[in-house]
């Protein structure tokens, strides 16, 4: 079994244990520096890291192999990439950038195939000077998500 093999193995171990988190990445570099991003429904709290950090390293041989080990959260600033982010997201606001466009909305649903994205514009009145403020509303696949990322407002 490889390196990598074990690492994720004894990661899965871990998952199980703690079924609200979920794996965002898992980096290994070639200097063995295993680097694992972790994201959960209810968020990652510093025990949370912990708790997986010691599932791995308790289970490998540092005489077998030397690596270091980094376990941490996304962070709020981390583009989503999985559904179950998007999932976790509803309600909030998120600037998403397509191939042509860069649109802030709120995040109304999310299903396995595309998100819905609520905001308001303001355009042009069909007849006459001025605006109009209307509602808009999107399903975006996500394969024409380029980026998404939720938006802090204080």
């Amino acid at each position: 079994m490889t390196f990598k093999e074990k690492v994720s193995e004894l990661l899965n171990a871990g998952l199980e244990e703690k079924p609200e988190l979920f794996l965002i990445d898992l980096t290994i570099t070639d200097t063995f520096k295993v680097i694992i991003t972790l994201d959960g429904d209810n968020g990652v709290n510093l025990q949370d890291c912990i708790d997986i950090s010691r599932a791995i390293d308790a289970n490998l041989d540092r005489e077998e192999q030397d690596y270091s080990l980094e376990v941490a959260s996304g962070g709020v600033s981390a583009p989503l990439k999985l559904v179950r982010q998007y999932k976790k997201n509803i309600g909030r606001t998120l600037q998403v950038k397509t191939a042509s466009d860069t649109i802030t909305a709120e995040l109304v649903d999310a299903n396995d195939d595309f998100i819905t994205l609520t905001w308001t514009a303001r355009e042009p009145k069909e007849i006459g000077k001025g605006k109009v403020t209307v509602e808009k509303r999107l399903e975006l696949p996500y394969a024409d998500i380029k980026e998404a990322i939720v938006t802090i407002t204080f």
